[in-house]
């Protein structure tokens, strides 16, 4: 029972952290001026595409993916080291012997 809350728990952590991903990370500003509107339909016709929306919003996405994991794997790992500090009940002169 305590692995299924535990996988529960990390699952709503990632979901979450995307949530806010999707809502604070943002590579462009609003609104998107006229010269990156271009860049993004060049990017859009180079994939065969004519609406830049095709490629951006994948784009957007995968970035947001990143950088959702990258907080994800921060956070797990934080917490590791802080249960590993926590259940180390040695003092430090134990510890460097």
């Amino acid at each position: 029972m305590a692995t299924l809350v535990r996988r529960l728990f990390k699952v709503t952590l990632f979901t979450g952290l995307f949530v806010l991903s999707v809502r604070y990370v943002h590579t462009y500003p609003w609104p998107m001026p006229e010269s990156q509107a271009l860049a993004w339909l060049r990017v859009a016709n180079a994939f065969g595409r004519h609406d830049p929306d095709d490629v951006f919003i994948p784009a957007m996405l995968v970035i947001e993916l990143i950088a959702t994991v990258f907080v994800y794997r921060l956070i797990v790992k934080a917490w590791r080291r802080y249960r590993h500090g926590k259940t180390d009940k040695r003092g430090p002169a134990e510890l460097s012997r």
